[in-house]
C-alpha cells in the first residue's frame, strides 16, 4: 500500500481520530528547531534586501530582450520579502511582538499586502487546514456549490482550471479578502485599518512618484511585472502545498488536526535558487506542525518529521509544468468523502442522474 493511499484512508476512515494529536508530533521535533536565532533571522533580511536591490539594478541596466529573466529574479526575490513577513506574522521572527509587527509591515508594504489582515486570515488557515468550508487559503469547490453558481461564474472557474490560470489565484484572494476590515472581528478591526493605511499611504506616495520619474512603462517594468511574478509564486506555493488528487479535505466531524497537517501538506522541491531566495518556504510540512518554527529551521525539523512520522507523509514532488498540469487537470471539483473529480466526470454523473 502506498503512502498516498495510507494518507487517504487515515483521514477518511477514522472520524475525529481523537487519539492522534498534533502535540504528540510536536514533542518529537528537536527543541532547537523552535529556537529563534537573531543572526540567522537578520541574515535572511540582508539576503532579501540585497537580492531585491540586485534585481532592480538588473532591471535598470538589462537590455529589453533579457528583461524577462530580470523580472523573474526580482519577483522571486520579492517573494523572500513576503516570507520574512510570514515569519513575523507567526511571531517566529523575533521575540518581541512590536519587532515582528514593524518588520512585517515594512517587508509586506512594497507588496501592497496589509500585514495584520494577512496574519489573521493566515492563522485561521493553520487552525483549519484541509477542512471543508473552513480552510480559507485554498479549498476545493464542491459540485453542489459549483451547480449553484451562475453560468458566468462557472465558466470563469472552468477557464481558471483548464487554461492553467492558477498563478493569478492569489491576486484575487489578496484583493477580495484583505482590505475590508468589516470582514474581521471587532477586536481586530483597528489593527486591520492600520495595516491597510500603511499600504495605501505607501502606494499613494510611491506609485505617482514612480510614474512621474519613469512613466507608465516604468511603473509596469519596476513594480507591476515583479509583483505579478511574486504572485505567481504565492499562488503556486499555496496550491501545491495542499493539492493533489489523493489529498483529502474532511468535513468538521471527520477532521483531525494532526493528520491534516501531516498528510494534507505536501513537500515540493523547487530549483535551489528559488528555495534560497524564498527562504525554504517550500519545506512546508514542519511549518504546519508548528508555526513557531522559524523558516531557517524548517529543513532540520522536516528531517526529524520524516524520520518519526514518514508513513503519514504525502509523497514528495518536484515543481514542474507536468505537476501543475496534473493538478489543474485532475483537481477540479471535490465530492465530500469521495475526492476530486474532473469537470467531465461531474457532467457525466450529472447527466446520468
Amino acid at each position: 500500500m502506498t503512502t498516498s493511499i495510507i494518507n487517504s484512508q487515515k483521514l477518511s476512515d477514522e472520524p475525529g481520530n481523537s487519539n492522534f494529536r498534533l502535540k504528540d508530533i510536536i514533542k518529537t521535533v528537536p527543541r532547537e528547531c523552535f529556537q529563534q536565532n537573531r543572526r540567522k533571522a537578520w541574515t535572511q533580511v540582508l539576503l532579501s534586501v540585497l537580492a531585491v536591490a540586485l534585481g532592480y539594478y538588473s532591471l535598470i541596466v538589462t537590455p529589453w530582450f533579457l528583461l524577462p529573466l530580470a523580472w523573474i529574479f526580482t519577483g522571486t526575490a520579492l517573494t523572500g520579502f513576503f516570507v520574512i513577513g510570514h515569519d513575523c506574522g507567526h511571531r517566529s521572527f523575533a521575540k518581541r511582538r512590536w519587532v515582528n509587527d514593524l518588520v512585517g509591515h515594512f517587508f509586506m508594504m512594497p507588496l501592497i499586502y496589509p500585514f495584520h489582515s494577512w496574519r489573521i486570515k493566515h492563522n485561521y488557515h493553520h487552525a483549519h487546514t484541509n477542512k471543508l468550508d473552513e480552510d480559507n487559503a485554498w479549498h476545493p469547490i464542491r459540485p453542489e456549490v459549483f451547480e449553484n453558481w451562475d453560468t458566468t461564474r462557472q465558466s470563469a472557474f472552468k477557464l481558471f482550471m483548464r487554461k492553467r490560470l492558477w498563478w493569478v489565484g492569489s491576486i484575487g484572494h489578496w484583493a477580495v479578502v484583505h482590505f475590508d476590515w468589516r470582514n474581521f472581528k471587532t477586536k481586530d478591526q483597528s489593527s486591520i485599518k492600520l495595516s491597510v493605511a500603511v499600504v495605501v499611504v505607501f502606494a499613494a506616495i510611491s506609485f505617482p512618484l514612480l510614474v512621474a520619474t519613469t512613466g507608465i512603462w516604468g511603473f509596469v517594468k519596476f513594480w507591476l511585472v515583479p509583483w505579478m511574478i511574486y504572485h505567481f509564486w504565492m499562488s503556486t506555493f499555496t496550491i501545491v502545498h495542499h493539492t493533489a488528487a489523493d489529498v483529502p479535505f474532511a468535513t468538521a466531524n471527520k477532521w483531525n488536526e494532526a493528520l491534516a497537517q501531516l498528510a494534507g501538506t505536501i513537500h515540493c522541491d523547487y530549483p535551489r535558487w528559488v528555495e534560497i531566495l524564498c527562504h525554504d518556504i517550500n519545506v512546508h510540512v514542519p511549518h504546519h506542525i508548528s508555526t513557531a518554527i522559524p523558516s531557517y529551521n524548517l529543513r532540520l525539523a522536516y528531517s526529524s518529521i520524516k524520520e518519526n512520522w514518514g508513513p503519514y507523509l504525502h509523497d514528495e514532488c518536484q515543481f514542474s509544468w507536468p505537476l501543475m498540469k496534473q493538478i489543474t487537470d485532475e483537481c477540479q471539483l471535490y465530492t465530500t468523502d469521495v475526492g476530486y473529480k474532473t469537470f467531465n466526470e461531474h457532467y457525466e454523473h450529472y447527466t446520468e442522474q
